[in-house]
């Protein structure tokens, strides 16, 4: 693995990208942040093992926080000194995978059942 220096974006520049790209997503205190909520603690910690893989994979990680029903993803460069094209990437991949609605796709995935038992996400849209 090369070493390379990152660019760390602007305030101004991030909003402007978190709109277009990401835009359940904010900019707070230097880091871009997600909150998922879930419908129990079996679903965040679902979403925890999730991100926590694809951070893996991507050799950045993110600051987590969780509670019964929510998780709360931090993402910031501390190499940049800010955010980086980095986390937005791997920001990128977190909503691909954990706000993906099979469901919606049509196809033999049809996603979790109408039923309180089998609830995982709360989707935004």
């Amino acid at each position: 693995m090369t070493e390379r220096s990152e660019k760390a974006y602007s305030p101004d520049e991030i909003e402007t990208r978190l709109a277009a790209e990401l835009p359940t997503w904010r900019l707070e205190d230097g880091w871009i942040r997600r909150t998922y909520k879930t419908h129990s603690w079996k679903s965040t910690l679902m979403v925890i093992n999730t991100v926590g893989h694809l951070a893996e994979a991507a050799f950045h990680h993110p600051d987590l926080t969780a509670s019964y029903a929510w998780v709360e993803v931090r993402l910031t460069n501390h190499a940049a000194k800010g955010v980086s094209d980095k986390c937005f990437e791997l920001a990128r991949k977190i909503e691909e995978v954990v706000a993906w609605q099979p469901g919606k796709e049509g196809g033999a995935l049809t996603g979790t059942p109408e039923d309180a038992r089998f609830a995982y996400i709360k989707y935004d849209r």
